[in-house]
């Protein structure tokens, strides 16, 4: 069933599938934590980057990590129809995903790749990001044995000290390639910020001059990529780099990169984490929570239980530092977040009842708990508590492919 699903295309996802049949909707319906993808906040949240950039910057929608939590499917498929030109997955097999549900854009593979997946790479079509001469090398053989023309991209490390090719070796990396032309077309060059999302921009601006300078290079030797570096930090600050193509990750998704960057651009966050309360019980003064006795009640208290943890992507750092809402108010969580059940304390929301909603992350009344609000808590980023909620989550959307019962 669930490779059935994955198979059909972007049109066959139409209004009259959106109610589920009874088996689909208790599947999907069964259990009471889910999250919520707005896919038309998320053709806004596209809109207001593209306005932002202007008419003449392609936009390649950065989908990896299963779009950043959200579902790669349903949302590469909103974006393609959005205008995208292109898509960003970190793997192969993200790729791959994307292929065998339908969508033709081309995807980059920003990632890198080992030299055994060649075949499935150039068999799905995917466009190679080049990081060193070894596996340019061994593409190239590939496409030689094969007769087949690929289009590749080039990375360069500007500064982030990850993947790419050194900028004093850039030259003679482009000389190399210029040779393998007749099977290697160089299409794009491309680097990465290391700290674009930071009030300091000085080093941000030397990653831009080097990579200005790596792609006259390139030019001066009669190749002409498309150069993308802008993500979305840059994007927000209107950097001196809003080249012919552009790469927004998490300001799609409706956050900004850095809190001083919030409110630049109309965008929202897309996704809300519901839960229900499974349990309420009073328990006496002196009752201990959870392992390891990290809480112990100091009165009487309406301890309720969640069906929600670590498992789940629910942060353990949310232990006795979190808070979720319920009935419009917020709610401690008291004892540690465990696999599969968290703990919050009801006491001060006496009206509270079994299988009342609560809110990880969304909007309930007039309180907003967002993935920044849980990154803060449990010392991380918005990125990582995003990419972290579990596929045995269910996904809901609304918009073109609200409630369709996709495994992601």
């Amino acid at each position: 069933m669930v490779l059935a699903h994955s198979a059909k295309s972007f049109s066959e996802f139409s209004e009259e599938e959106s109610e589920t049949s009874p088996l689909e909707k208790e599947r999907f319906d069964g259990r009471p934590t889910c999250v919520e993808i707005d896919l038309e906040r998320l053709a806004k949240n596209f809109r207001a980057i593209r306005d932002g950039t202007g008419p003449s910057s392609k936009i390649l929608a950065v989908v990896k990590a299963n779009a950043y939590g959200h579902g790669a499917i349903p949302v590469a498929k909103t974006l393609c129809g959005e205008g995208a030109h292109s898509l960003g997955v970190a793997t192969v097999e993200e790729g791959i995903e994307l292929r065998c549900a339908g969508i033709e854009l081309p995807i980059l593979v920003l990632g890198g790749f080992h030299s055994l997946q060649i075949p499935l790479l150039v068999e799905s079509d995917l466009t190679p990001v080049l990081f060193d001469l070894q596996t340019t090398e061994d593409l190239y053989q590939f496409a030689r044995k094969a007769g087949k023309k690929i289009a590749v991209h080039v990375k360069v490390d500007t500064g982030m000290g990850r993947l790419g090719i050194l900028p004093d070796q850039a030259e003679s990396f482009f000389q190399t390639l210029k040779k393998m032309g007749h099977f290697l077309t160089f299409e794009g060059l491309l680097s990465h910020f290391a700290s674009a999302d930071g009030k300091e921009i000085t080093y941000t601006q030397s990653q831009i001059e080097v990579f200005q300078k790596t792609l006259q290079q390139a030019q001066q030797m009669g190749l002409d990529p498309i150069p993308h570096i802008a993500n979305s930090a840059a994007i927000l600050k209107k950097l001196p780099c809003l080249d012919s193509m552009v790469r927004p990750g998490i300001l799609l998704y409706g956050y900004a990169p850095s809190s001083h960057l919030e409110g630049v651009l109309p965008v929202e966050p897309i996704l809300s984490w519901k839960t229900r309360v499974l349990s309420i019980r009073e328990v006496p003064v002196g009752f201990s929570v959870s392992y390891g006795e990290s809480f112990v009640t100091r009165r009487r208290t309406r301890l309720a239980v969640l069906p929600v943890g670590y498992a789940d992507g629910y942060p353990r750092l949310l232990s006795n530092r979190g808070e979720v809402l319920v009935r419009g108010r917020r709610a401690p969580v008291v004892g540690r977040v465990c696999m599969d059940l968290t703990m919050v304390d009801l006491t001060e929301i006496p009206e509270s009842q079994t299988g009342d909603e609560v809110i990880l992350i969304g909007k309930q009344g007039q309180e907003r708990l967002t993935a920044d609000d849980m990154a803060r808590w449990s010392d991380t980023i918005s990125y990582e508590v995003l990419c972290g909620i579990g596929r045995r989550v269910p996904r809901r959307y609304r918009g073109a492919l609200r409630n369709h019962p996709y495994d992601i």
